[in-house]
């Protein structure tokens, strides 16, 4: 039986359809990789639209409330939500006056780290002597709540800081200075409740370890004094009070500072109200009643609501927790364990040993997160590839990966999350992940320390949006997402 001849003009249609049916084959896995390389990046990324990176003038309240009888609301202190806002308008620092102020806590907690601390004899009139090296960290934080103090109870705002213990705020007579504030000065005179501490009590001698100084005394009242990193300070009598929450919530004789002499960066707060460690913090002084568990949000924009919740009440049941650690030299401080980071849901390469070289804390009062310089780079090496399609903009202050988005109604950003022990995987929300000085100058808010052994800092940019609980009879530190808005 003979061969079948195909015909060359068979042939070649038959080739023809088979280059065809490769092509289509290609093409289909081409546009299947292009898919699937298109889903990972929406999975892994926020669409952000640029308007909305603008500050609003107009106070959005959360539309998520805590629905919770020991829960204070949280403005933050330059936004139209806080009435120090319309008091003081004119003095809103700008964002390179924030960041370094943020420069100068930074630089006070690290030092505060670095050795132990001095004790310094304080004078009641002279706050000068007492050494900010040795000091508090800056007493200026972003955020206040407005709570009551004395009978009959006057409202007072206050910032509230964790990496701060004693309470103090502002009182006639100003025996020194008082700068301005918008509330009232507080006049122990005209309450009920009020009476100073003796100098010879053992009460007087546990300020050394709240403040960093021995207490003083005058006409045999307790004095303290605190001095914070950017020379802010405040100094006066150390007494106690009635200290009112919420109508249900209320404590009597609250160790607190009825400061006379004061200067300093506060925005127009009354004082501090300190979240610290220490036993003169108030989450110590309440332990009775709320175990040390409080929990807070700090809304996205400064023009929402957050929240300051005490005890175990409002709690989301999707709460993740890590453990909480202790710095040798700063009790005071929530510490942390981090332990990786990722961008655009890749885990960067960094050894363990990078991370627990200098330790991490979390702090309310420090703005930008600061990362030890060998994690910041890989951090902002991988998000400047991803961010690649956008022009760059000038460095602000310490930040130094910034873009211009004036020419795009919506940008594309890498999600980034910060993994704590424990298999803790925190993801910062989109307002947390950018710092905004205007459209054309949006940067990365994250900051690599000055080597990889200084401590690093959880800042509460990234703290956006989360709820943050602190069970400090138990050593955790808990984290939701959405827990304002």
């Amino acid at each position: 039986m003979g061969a079948t001849v195909i015909s060359p003009t068979y042939l070649s249609a038959y080739l023809l359809l088979l280059c065809l049916v490769c092509s289509l084959k290609e093409g289909y896995a081409k546009g299947r990789r292009a898919t699937v390389a298109e889903s990972h990046h929406l999975e892994h990324s926020h669409t952000i639209q640029v308007s909305s990176l603008l500050p609003s003038s107009i106070c959005s309240p959360a539309t998520k409330v805590l629905d919770k009888k020991s829960s204070l609301q949280v403005v933050h202190k330059h936004g139209p939500c806080s009435q120090l806002y319309h008091h003081d308008k004119a003095n809103i620092p700008t964002h390179a006056e924030i960041l370094l102020q943020d420069v100068a806590r930074v630089k006070s907690i690290h030092s505060k780290l670095a050795k132990s601390l001095g004790s310094t004899k304080v004078d009641q009139t002279d706050a000068a002597n007492i050494p900010a090296k040795d000091g508090s960290v800056v007493g200026s934080g972003n955020y206040v709540v407005t709570v009551g103090l004395g009978t009959p109870k006057k409202d007072l705002t206050l910032i509230f800081d964790t990496g701060s213990d004693i309470t103090w705020t502002q009182c006639q007579p100003c025996v020194g200075t008082c700068y301005k504030q918008q509330d009232p000065v507080f006049a122990p005179s005209l309450s009920s409740t009020y009476s100073n501490i003796s100098c010879s009590s053992t009460t007087c001698n546990s300020l050394a370890s709240a403040t960093g100084n021995t207490p003083g005394c005058s006409s045999s009242a307790c004095v303290y004094g605190i001095q914070y990193g950017d020379s802010s300070f405040s100094v006066g009598i150390f007494a106690k009070e009635k200290l009112t929450l919420t109508s249900t919530d209320v404590f009597d004789d609250f160790l607190f500072g009825c400061g006379q002499n004061n200067q300093g960066l506060f925005g127009g707060a009354a004082g501090l109200i300190g979240l610290g460690r220490d036993k003169l913090s108030l989450p110590s002084q309440t332990a009775s009643k709320y175990k040390k568990y409080f929990s807070y949000c700090l809304p996205s924009s400064a023009s929402s609501t957050g929240f300051l919740s005490f005890g175990y009440g409002g709690v989301s049941k999707f709460v993740k927790f890590t453990t909480l650690t202790t710095l040798s030299q700063g009790a005071s401080f929530y510490g942390i364990d981090i332990v990786g980071i990722s961008v655009g849901g890749k885990k960067l390469p960094i050894s363990a040993s990078v991370f627990t070289a200098g330790g991490a804390i979390i702090d309310s009062g420090t703005v930008i997160t600061r990362l030890p310089p060998t994690a910041y780079t890989a951090l902002s090496s991988e998000f400047r590839k991803l961010m690649s399609r956008y022009p760059k903009a000038q460095p602000l202050s310490i930040l130094d990966t910034c873009y211009d988005f004036t020419k795009f109604s919506s940008v594309s950003v890498p999600k980034i999350s910060i993994f704590f022990s424990g298999g803790v995987e925190v993801p910062i929300a989109a307002k947390g992940i950018l710092y905004v000085n205007a459209i054309s100058q949006v940067c990365l808010a994250f900051a690599g320390n000055t080597d990889d052994t200084e401590v690093g800092i959880f800042g509460n940019t990234q703290q956006k949006t989360l709820q943050v609980v602190y069970d400090g009879v138990g050593g955790k530190l808990g984290f939701a997402t959405g827990g304002c808005t």
